[in-house]
């Protein structure tokens, strides 16, 4: 399993290179932000700074969107960065959420999505590529390489994701949701003739690494993690509008929007927001991993199981430093170790 963490671009930007640096020296192997362009900094200009800052780690957005990126524009700056620093970059793409919303605007359609993914890939592959009417190629690109990973919750974005997706990009760490997601993309993939094998399947969700067995920090992890509860509420909410309560869409994801009042995105990803009052303490330990590194461990040899091959941390809380360091000395090698002694 490969490991990932996923930063807002809050400034100081300094502070974003730092925790990249760290990620790698702990043994992460991508670095993912947040690309809302409204409500943080711009993460290309980020992406530059931490590839010049380490070595190895893979940058990419978790995601971006055909909404308020131009396509030719966002293929344009992954080769650019995998020119300057080695085929170094992925591209997380969705439907778009804060970066649309926040415009009064709303998510693209499958189509789009599905173009947009196309037309990126090959650009951004050294590739010409048949874009509005007409054929197209970085003339100065040779050689780069770039995966193209689809984050999605419903049943139709997750056809989509196994027709034409390099990577899966689950924002949830609850074993049965994932089972039934990773199970309808490897599924669609092999329907549409592709190997469910050459899929990567990424699970995204906050990582807390502390005292589990002390009642008040248990308590304090689960508060600085609840807004991630609201977050995929908001994508829930979506999906229940489209498709109903009864879809086959699993019930550990759509009932416990219930309580949901709405959504402002000006606390968007952050800790202690207001408007997440609704998640209920058991979605928190359910979506999210917290409490200390042996429990951290269970969770994830449960997922990999399913077959997830990137967990990707998010460190949207109080104990950003900590948790690096705990995962570097504690989690990731006790991952490492439980591999070799299963083989």
């Amino acid at each position: 399993m490969e490991f990932g963490v996923v930063l807002q671009n809050d400034p100081p930007a300094s502070r974003v290179v730092d925790l990249a640096r760290q990620a790698e020296t702990h043994g992460f192997d991508y670095v993912w932000t947040f690309d809302s362009h409204l409500l943080w900094q711009e993460p290309f200009v980020v992406f530059s700074q931490i590839l010049a800052a380490t070595r190895k780690v893979i940058v990419g957005p978790m995601v971006t969107n055909p909404a308020t990126r131009d396509w030719t524009v966002l293929a344009s700056s992954f080769a650019t960065l995998n020119e300057m620093y080695g085929n170094r970059t992925v591209c997380g793409i969705g439907r778009g959420d804060s970066a649309v919303r926040t415009l009064a605007g709303r998510p693209s359609n499958l189509a789009t999505l599905r173009e947009s993914i196309h037309v990126i890939r090959e650009l951004a592959n050294s590739r010409a590529v048949e874009h509005n009417g007409r054929k197209v190629q970085f003339p100065w690109s040779r050689g780069s390489a770039l995966e193209v990973w689809v984050a999605a919750y419903g049943p139709l974005a997750l056809k989509l994701t196994g027709e034409v997706g390099d990577g899966f990009i689950l924002q949830c760490a609850d074993p049965e949701i994932a089972s039934w997601m990773i199970r309808t993309v490897r599924d669609s993939a092999e329907a549409a003739g592709r190997d469910p094998d050459a899929i990567k399947f990424c699970v995204a969700a906050p990582m807390y690494v502390g005292d589990g067995d002390s009642p008040a920090a248990r308590a304090h992890m689960r508060e600085q993690c609840r807004w991630f509860g609201g977050m995929v509420g908001n994508h829930v909410a979506d999906i229940v509008a489209k498709y109903g309560q009864g879809s086959q869409v699993p019930k550990a994801l759509t009932d416990y929007i219930a309580g949901r009042q709405g959504y402002d995105y000006n606390e968007h990803g952050r800790a202690g927001n207001s408007h997440t009052q609704f998640v209920p303490d058991e979605i928190v330990e359910r979506f999210c991993l917290i409490g200390t590194p042996r429990e951290h461990v269970e969770k994830l040899q449960a997922l990999r199981a399913l077959g997830v091959t990137q967990f990707a941390g998010y460190l949207q809380h109080d104990n950003k430093d900590e948790t690096l360091r705990m995962y570097g000395e504690r989690v990731i090698p006790a991952m490492a170790e439980h591999v070799v002694a299963t083989a």
